[in-house]
């Protein structure tokens, strides 16, 4: 009796506690869009989930939204460009599928496993990838990284190793990238992009702060009000860039190339970066 008394006290004290310090991390929180009384009667299994791919035509493309897809082993599938908005994908293997077209606006895909995932030219407005899993060893391989080419990721957030990810033409206006895309401190979490590829990707308002972007390329890209704050972006590759506005407070220039950079002189703290003086740059006009 004196045991159950104490287990229940305690179990008390822990919700107080979980309550205090404003409810479960975000990444652990179940999925409102989950919940049966709000239209999702069932989870569905993988071979539920590839029977209605292998019965799409040409014609009609999968429609998979608002679903609980939690903890699918989907690995290898192609997506055909299917319907995932609002769908709860949470810690799904999704390793080298294919959701190149594909709809996911207001996805959640924390703790996914997206090894070599092809994302390219998908919608994922508003989605989320937190702490998700990248790489099948601690080795960097630019064959497992993801690809988000030419994605639509306004809004878009991700705290993962996403070590040389493909960008290129994305849309990734007010997306929030790094350790800034949690509530919660990412003590943990890798928050790194060093060699992702941002060329022509538009980063307009979007959040890098203290992110490892280490020769990350952001060729001709769009930067205007970026904050990367406290970034580390030694040797990272701004030719021809558009930074006005954007803001280098505390960030590591170390080697960074910004010739041909527009909207120089309106950058913020660029001057005062670490190692700025060792940057290749034109003038300032």
């Amino acid at each position: 009796m004196r045991r159950a008394l104490g287990i229940a006290v305690g179990l008390l004290a822990l919700s107080s506690l979980v309550a205090a310090a404003g409810g479960l991390p975000s990444y652990t929180q179940p999925n409102a869009k989950a919940d049966p009384a709000q239209g999702v009667t069932r989870k569905l299994t993988a071979r539920d989930v590839t029977e209605r791919l292998f019965k799409a035509t040409g014609e009609t493309r999968p429609d998979l939204h608002g679903l609980e897809l939690s903890q699918l082993d989907l690995a290898e599938l192609d997506f055909k460009r299917a319907l995932l908005d609002g769908s709860d994908l949470y810690g799904a293997d999704m390793s080298r599928a294919n959701l190149s077209g594909s709809s996911l606006v207001g996805a959640r895909l924390d703790r996914a496993t997206i090894t070599a995932t092809d994302f390219s030219g998908a919608d994922m407005t508003d989605a989320r990838i937190i702490r998700p899993t990248v790489f099948t060893s601690l080795s960097v391989a630019t064959a497992e990284a993801p690809k988000f080419v030419g994605a639509k990721l306004v809004r878009f957030r991700s705290d993962g190793w996403l070590d040389r990810a493909d960008f290129t033409d994305a849309d990734l206006t007010g997306a929030i990238l790094g350790r800034s895309a949690t509530r919660e401190p990412s003590v943990n979490a890798p928050a790194s992009l060093s060699s992702a590829n941002f060329t022509r990707a538009i980063l307009r308002d979007a959040k890098l702060s203290g992110t490892s972007l280490k020769h990350a390329r952001f060729v001709d890209a769009d930067l205007t009000g970026a904050n990367l704050r406290g970034s580390d972006l030694v040797k990272a590759d701004f030719t021809g860039a558009t930074i006005a506005g954007a803001d280098f407070t505390g960030a590591n220039l170390e080697e960074a190339d910004l010739r041909g950079v527009k909207g120089l002189d309106q950058a913020i703290g660029l001057t005062t970066a670490a190692n700025f003086n060792t940057a290749r740059r034109g003038p300032i006009p």
